[in-house]
């Protein structure tokens, strides 16, 4: 069965809105450990607006020496979406009953999806008990006003630690699963 694994960049007071915050704190870690998320999936799956932004910038970030630009624009991504328009960039469609159709993906192969941004996708997929796999970098700054991950009225989910880092410029490396 296909996993869903969501990573998200959080600030201290849990906004995952536009993190231009995050770049003094990135690092070899933290580097380390988005490569790790990335080889580590077989697609992406994105909203929409994430989707529109990865698809502007990453095309023009290919030759880094590691390969990453490289491997987020080969990937599948699958979108979830209500535009008419055609996917573009290794990119299916999905639409209709978003929770549905995501369902049906993780029947479909024993691949990980990794789940990058896309608070509303998020929200829809931890609702319906479909992430499998809670990745946070939580950054030590407090934004403010800004969207946060988990809104008020979110529903309720217990989750279980798995593992931790605290890496050297202070971001908290969180990883959970439910607690079923």
């Amino acid at each position: 069965m296909t996993r869903i694994v969501a990573v998200e960049y959080l600030s201290r007071d849990g906004v995952m809105e536009e993190p231009g915050w995050s770049g003094p704190y990135f690092n070899d870690e933290v580097a380390t450990f988005q490569m790790n998320n990335l080889f580590g999936a077989d697609a992406l799956l994105l909203g929409r607006v994430t989707y529109d932004g990865f698809r502007a910038a990453w095309p023009s970030m290919e030759g880094d020496e590691a390969g990453f630009g490289e491997r987020m624009n080969s990937l599948p991504k699958y979108v979830a979406t209500t535009s008419t328009s055609q996917p573009e960039w290794n990119a299916t469609f999905l639409r209709g009953d978003i929770a549905e159709a995501v369902a049906a993906l993780k029947a479909t192969a024993d691949d990980t999806l990794l789940l990058n941004c896309s608070a509303d996708l998020f929200r829809l997929l931890s609702a319906h008990n479909l992430i499998d796999e809670y990745r946070f970098m939580i950054y030590p700054v407090v934004v403010g006003l800004r969207k946060r991950l988990f809104a008020d009225g979110a529903v309720p989910i217990d989750l279980k630690l798995t593992s931790s880092l605290i890496t050297q410029s202070g971001v908290a490396i969180l990883t959970y699963v439910p607690a079923d």
